[in-house]
């Protein structure tokens, strides 16, 4: 299947279900992200891949003029409802409805890996960004571990494999740091820096299954959701046994999660 086409499928509806589980995860680096943009008060601000619209939100705090697409209309539903007056449109990368310089800054946290083309989809974001505007994105370390991983170690170890119809990212390659770079200096962006950001998600365990394996967020919740109820049983037997190596205090786990944050300059 064609990489984009599947993100499309995989996401669609899920919107409710993200904002529950996984973008309690993404939340951490939104600071981190408008502070590489350089939003703040006045900045003429896109959020790219807005979500829940949890950056959205933070950068209308700082003051900045906010504008913000998803290419999921349940998305950008969500978002308009918890940032109210927000100009959110859906748009699938690389087509933004933007005229060229538009914008003094760009961001996307955790986007740039969600598109099949990360080049064309980087100098998309050039376009609309003005000369000497900012641009700063998220991606997670590949291969993803951690946080990232805990569902998908326990299909494996439970035997699932990976089912053929599921394209791979083509964003692997790209998540480490030196590569990370090399993909937005190529595009053109100026005083180009990666940093790699660590930090850990404490949660109830049985919530990280709800919503990380149960709720269809993600390929590896697509995948548990396509077993039968034996098997899902399996897969959840080696997810109990992996992530008891995490266990903090009060009966919950804190789980590691790697990322990058590149920032540029038009």
């Amino acid at each position: 299947m064609d990489f984009d086409l599947y993100e499309r499928e995989l996401w669609t509806g899920r919107a409710s279900a993200y904002e529950r589980g996984f973008a309690h995860v993404t939340r951490y680096m939104v600071e981190p992200l408008l502070d590489a943009a350089g939003v703040a008060d006045g900045t003429r601000f896109l959020d790219v891949g807005t979500g829940p619209g949890v950056v959205s939100l933070e950068a209308v705090r700082r003051g900045a003029r906010v504008s913000a697409v998803d290419a999921e209309p349940g998305m950008a539903e969500t978002a308009r409802r918890n940032v109210p007056g927000l100009d959110v449109r859906v748009a699938v990368l690389p087509g933004l409805p933007f005229e060229d310089g538009t914008f003094d800054a760009v961001a996307g946290n955790f986007v740039i890996n969600h598109v099949g083309e990360p080049d064309v989809a980087l100098g998309a974001l050039r376009r609309v960004l003005r000369p000497g505007g900012r641009l700063a994105l998220t991606c997670w370390v590949m291969p993803g571990r951690g946080a990232l991983a805990i569902v998908r170690e326990a299909i494996e170890a439970a035997g699932v494999p990976w089912p053929d119809d599921i394209p791979a990212t083509p964003f692997m390659e790209y998540g480490e740091r030196a590569e990370f770079r090399r993909l937005v200096v190529e595009a053109g962006f100026a005083e180009v820096a990666v940093e790699e950001v660590t930090w850990e998600h404490v949660v109830d365990p049985e919530e990280w299954w709800e919503t990380g394996a149960l709720s269809r967020v993600g390929t590896n919740g697509v995948i548990v959701g396509r077993q039968d109820a034996p098997t899902v049983a399996r897969i959840k037997t080696e997810y109990d046994r992996i992530i008891s190596g995490y266990a903090v205090q009060d009966g919950r786990v804190a789980l590691p999660a790697h990322a990058l944050l590149a920032s540029g300059v038009r």
